[in-house]
C-alpha cells in the first residue's frame, strides 16, 4: 500500500492512456512509464549526449544519461519525504531530457535557428514526439504509451505554456506544443503536478552541481573562486576547516561540499512546500494545479542563492573562451548538416530520406530535426566528417 498524500498523484486514479492496455500485474501505471523510459533507444542515446564539456573530451565529464540519473535521484528522494508519488517524479525525471540535440544548448541553439523559418526547434516538444511517436517498439503504437500525468509532467517542464502563469510570456508558443494539448488535452494554463514539479526542480539542483564539479576537473573553476559566493562559500570553507591538517585531497573536498550544499537545498526545498500546502490549504491535485503559483520551489532567500550561483557559472564556465570555442564548432556542425539535408535530403539515410522528400517545406524541418536531434555527439561529427571531408578515406563508401 502506498503511503501517499491525499493530493499526490494516485496510480489507480491516473487519466489513462491513449491506446487501452491492460494492467501490469507486477507495475503500477507510473512504474510501466519508468520502465519504458528506461528501455527506450532515446534514453540509451543520452550516454552520448553532453550538456557543457563535449563527450570524447573526457570520459568523466557529465552527459545526459547521468544527468537524468542525479536528477531522478534527487526527485525520489524529494518525493518519498513529502509522500508524493515516487515512481511519477521518476519517470517524468528521466524523460525531461530525451528532446535534447547533440552538443547540448549549443545544439539546440542551433538547431532552433536553422528550423526558425518554419517551426524552430525545442527540446521539450522533441522530447514529446520521441515518447507518442519517433520510439518505434510496440506492435500496436508508436511512442509509449505513457500515462497521461506523465506526458503532462514532460511538457510542463518549466511551468504553464498558456494563460496568465505562463513562464516566458514573451515567447510565441509553438503550434506543436498547441497541436499535442488539443490531442492530449495537458491543460497548459494551469501548473503540473507536485511531482512534475519536484523533477523541474532537482533539474535545476543537479545540473549546477555537477557543472561545477566539472567545471573545477576541467581546471576552469577554482576552489578560491566559490569560496567568495553565498552559501555555497561557506559551506565550502567549513569543509576546508574541518579537515584542516588531514591531508585531505581537494577531489574529496569537493565532493563532500557538493553533498553537504544539495543537502541544505533539499531540506529548504521541503520546508517551503510544507509551508505553501499549510499556508494554501492543499487538499487535492486540482488544488495544486490551479495554485496560480508553483507549489514546489525554493524559499526567497535559497532562490538568490541560487541565481548568483548561475550567474557565476555563466560568468565563469559557460563563457569561458575555451568553452565558447568549441560551442561554435559545434554549432557549424549543426548548421551545416541542417542545411546539407535540407538541401538534398536524398544524402539523409533512405527512410529518413523518403520521409523528407515526401514532405512539404516546414514537414521537411521537422523530419530533419527529429533525425539531428536523435543524433548522439559522436554521430554527429562522424556524419559532418563523412559529408564534408573531401580527404582521400574519407570519399569511399
Amino acid at each position: 500500500m502506498l503511503d501517499l498524500v491525499k493530493y499526490a498523484c494516485n496510480p489507480t486514479k491516473t487519466k489513462g492512456r491513449v491506446f487501452h492496455e491492460e494492467e501490469d500485474q507486477y507495475c503500477s501505471c507510473y512504474q510501466r512509464d519508468r520502465n519504458r523510459i528506461m528501455y527506450s533507444g532515446a534514453f540509451r542515446k543520452l550516454q552520448y549526449k553532453t550538456q557543457v564539456f563535449i563527450n570524447y573530451e573526457n570520459d568523466y565529464y557529465r552527459t545526459r544519461l547521468t544527468h537524468s540519473l542525479e536528477v531522478s535521484q534527487i526527485a525520489r528522494l524529494l518525493s518519498r519525504k513529502l509522500r508524493f508519488n515516487e515512481d511519477l517524479t521518476e519517470a517524468i525525471s528521466l524523460a525531461h531530457d530525451l528532446g535534447h540535440p547533440p552538443f547540448g544548448h549549443a545544439g539546440e541553439d542551433a538547431l532552433n535557428e536553422m528550423a526558425m523559418h518554419h517551426l524552430g526547434f525545442d527540446h521539450n516538444i522533441q522530447a514529446l514526439r520521441i515518447l507518442t511517436l519517433l520510439e518505434k517498439r510496440y506492435i500496436k503504437f508508436d511512442g509509449m504509451n505513457l500515462t497521461w500525468e506523465t506526458l503532462e509532467g514532460v511538457a510542463k517542464h518549466n511551468g504553464p505554456i498558456t494563460g496568465k502563469n505562463r513562464v516566458n510570456s514573451s515567447k510565441k508558443i509553438h503550434k506543436l506544443m498547441l497541436d499535442y494539448d488539443s490531442y492530449y488535452k495537458l491543460d497548459l494554463e494551469n501548473f503540473s503536478s507536485a511531482e512534475a514539479q519536484i523533477a523541474a526542480i532537482s533539474d535545476d539542483i543537479a545540473y549546477n552541481m555537477h557543472d561545477i564539479d566539472d567545471g573545477i576537473r576541467a581546471k576552469i573553476l577554482v576552489i578560491e573562486e566559490l569560496l567568495e559566493l553565498p552559501l555555497i562559500g561557506g559551506v565550502l570553507k567549513k569543509v576546508i576547516d574541518d579537515n584542516f591538517g588531514l591531508n585531505v585531497s581537494d577531489n574529496r573536498i569537493i565532493h563532500e561540499f557538493l553533498r553537504k550544499t544539495v543537502d541544505i537545498m533539499i531540506a529548504d526545498i521541503i520546508s517551503q512546500v510544507i509551508n505553501n500546502i499549510k499556508e494554501y490549504d492543499i487538499s487535492s491535485q486540482d488544488d495544486i494545479r490551479k495554485l496560480g503559483k508553483a507549489l514546489v520551489h525554493f524559499s526567497e532567500e535559497m532562490n538568490q542563492y541560487k541565481i548568483g550561483l548561475q550567474n557565476f557559472l555563466r560568468t565563469k564556465l559557460y563563457n569561458y573562451y575555451k568553452v565558447k570555442r568549441v560551442k561554435n564548432k559545434v554549432k557549424r556542425i549543426i548548421r551545416e548538416l541542417f542545411q546539407v539535408f535540407y538541401d538534398d535530403p536524398q544524402i539523409l539515410p533512405s527512410d529518413w530520406a523518403m520521409k523528407a522528400m515526401d514532405s512539404n517545406l516546414m514537414d521537411r524541418s521537422i523530419v530533419i530535426c527529429d533525425f539531428i536531434s536523435g543524433m548522439t555527439d559522436r554521430f554527429a561529427i562522424q556524419e559532418h566528417r563523412k559529408i564534408f571531408d573531401a580527404t582521400y578515406e574519407m570519399l569511399a563508401f
